[in-house]
């Protein structure tokens, strides 16, 4: 039997739309966020429960969402 000989070539697993628009894409802009202890023991709890190992995505897609969820609803008019 012979043997299937694998590409060496690694398939890019990247989109067109992340290629396309890598610099858009890349974050720059930095905010500082200060938490009280019960938040921050609340952020532990949930991240502990869930486990989720990147805070930073955690707390950037909830507020994310709050924004935009925000905005949806309330959307500018014309006049």
């Amino acid at each position: 039997m012979s043997r299937i000989k694998k590409s060496s070539k690694k398939a890019s697993a990247k989109s067109a739309y992340v290629v396309r628009h890598r610099d858009e894409l890349r974050r720059k802009h930095r905010q500082v966020i200060y938490f009280n202890d019960p938040e921050k023991a609340a952020i532990e709890e949930y991240c502990s429960r869930f486990q989720v190992r990147h805070r930073s995505a955690l707390l950037r897609d909830a507020i994310m969402s709050r924004i935009l969820e925000i905005l949806d609803q309330n959307p500018s008019s014309l006049f």
